[in-house]
């Protein structure tokens, strides 16, 4: 049985506490990995801190080769990383194929933006006082990046955050997700040596309770976090001088209008709902159907259901493998039970195994209910008819949420009033909220966060802007 250590400043790091990687598909040991300590954790943030002073002066060209060199690493070991994630967490491997894809797609679009990390020229005489004077602005690196990952995409989601890191120069502790310390582990491998700079990327295995002391070191100047809202406003209360991200969770809505193309619809919404055991943070959780289609809708969208296969998540036709936990699809049965009891009722589902969860769809459900007011993060969606397309917008804002939402109409009107009311950081026409490319803004409101990723967006947020004023004298 092979063990893993950590990466900090260029050099494998092995400890005598380890962690057990479990396939799982059998729950079969199949690797161990180092934890770090405290000093780890301190080695790291020093080994980012003094590489700052190579990477903030790297040109451009230098970036983007590394950026290059680290798609085509990622390209060149795609099937072992893909069965890697599928064996750490569960993801269906045709998921994890196409988050590998993914993956490689965002370091090549960093490696793109390094040429448009842009300044601008001001004109400052604007009064007899400013006569002479014009000014420039330029984006400098802002120093350490700590990138905290979940487990639901270990790869896509850390290369989120590592390579506009990259593009600008800013070094990198990365702390991934304990169930996927792995995949972690091998993507910081492939970074480190596509990078050839000690400290450039650094990668500590730890309990967020560990990492927690160290939020506020003055050497870390940004903290990027992807995860539960309570974990990310915990981080954000103790993080007091650094720049913070936080990508959270939601409850993804969905309107599906009277006019709605109802044959391209009802597949893409469950497969939005289902996919990966619901354990997206935009795994649509919530649709809203105008009175006038809804029995329609609702038996359409139970037989779909009835189709989607579940099991092993090494089956290449499965895409709802097991939840991350027991645990986790126990409190799922616990939800879905609660709400029946409420006068809710099952369509389909509503059935556990172990860490399996049955893709279920509830009905006569109310806002207050958990399956509702709650991120499931779990296959189960409810489905609810409304009165008009305005009830379904104020439906969706009723929560706590606001990440992305989904709209199904053809009315243009309706699109528009949908865009410029619902209460989330992405309005998604014609298509389930589910969807996202690596190049747009991604990032929600209210509780699902603050700030935005997206290589263009996050490059804004990993540097300063600076600003010189010539006096022409």
């Amino acid at each position: 049985m092979q063990h893993y250590g950590f990466i900090i400043n260029g050099n494998f790091v092995l400890t005598s506490k380890k962690y057990n990687v479990k396939n799982k598909s059998n729950h079969q040991v199949y690797a161990t990995v180092s934890l770090a300590f405290e000093n780890d954790i301190k080695n790291a943030i020093s080994a980012a801190y003094n590489a700052y002073n190579v990477t903030k002066s790297l040109s451009a060209y230098k970036r983007k080769g590394i950026l290059n060199k680290i798609a085509n690493l990622i390209s060149s070991e795609k099937e072992d990383l893909a069965r890697l994630i599928t064996l750490e967490t569960g993801k269906p491997i045709k998921l994890s194929r196409i988050e590998v894809d993914r993956a490689v797609n965002t370091f090549q679009i960093a490696s793109e933006e390094v040429d448009r990390v842009y300044g601008d020229t001001l004109t400052l005489d604007i009064n007899p006082h400013s006569e002479n004077r014009f000014g420039i602005t330029k984006r400098f690196p802002i120093g350490p990046v700590l990138a905290i990952t979940p487990f639901n995409f270990p790869i896509n989601l850390a290369a989120h955050k590592i390579a506009p890191a990259i593009a600008v120069g800013n070094p990198i502790i990365f702390k991934p997700a304990t169930a996927c310390m792995l995949t972690g582990t091998k993507l910081t491998e492939i970074v480190n040596e596509a990078c050839d700079i000690p400290g450039y990327i650094n990668s500590i295995n730890c309990s967020g309770a560990m990492i927690e002391k160290y939020l506020n070191d003055e050497r870390i100047k940004k903290i990027s976090f992807t995860g539960s809202c309570e974990v990310g406003w915990r981080i954000k209360s103790l993080a007091i001088k650094q720049k913070v991200t936080l990508e959270l969770g939601g409850n993804a809505g969905v309107i599906v209008d009277k006019d709605a193309n109802l044959e391209f619809a009802i597949p893409r919404l469950v497969t939005g709902a289902f996919a990966h055991a619901g354990q997206i943070c935009i795994s649509i959780q919530r649709i809203f159907v105008h009175k006038e289609i809804f029995e329609t809708f609702l038996n359409q969208f139970v037989e779909e259901t009835s189709k989607v296969k579940c099991g092993d998540p090494f089956d290449e036709e499965v895409i709802v493998g097991p939840m991350i936990t027991e645990q986790d699809a126990k409190r799922v049965e616990e939800w879905v039970n609660e709400a029946v009891q409420g006068g809710a009722k099952i369509m389909i589902g509503g059935k556990r195994k172990g860490e399996f969860y049955k893709p279920t769809v509830l009905t006569s459900t109310t806002p207050e209910m958990k399956v509702n007011a709650m991120e499931v993060f779990a296959p189960v969606v409810t489905v609810e008819p409304v009165e008009s397309f305005e009830e379904g917008i104020k439906k969706i804002n009723d929560s706590r949420y606001g990440l992305q939402a989904g709209v199904f109409t053809n009315n243009l009107k309706n699109a528009i009033y949908a865009f410029e009311n619902l209460e989330v950081g992405g309005v998604i026409i014609n298509d389930y909220p589910t969807f996202r490319v690596d190049n747009m803004p991604y990032g929600g409101v209210k509780d699902s966060g603050i700030g935005r990723e997206g290589l263009r967006y996050a490059i804004d947020e990993m540097t300063e802007l600076r600003l010189a004023v010539f006096n022409k004298i």
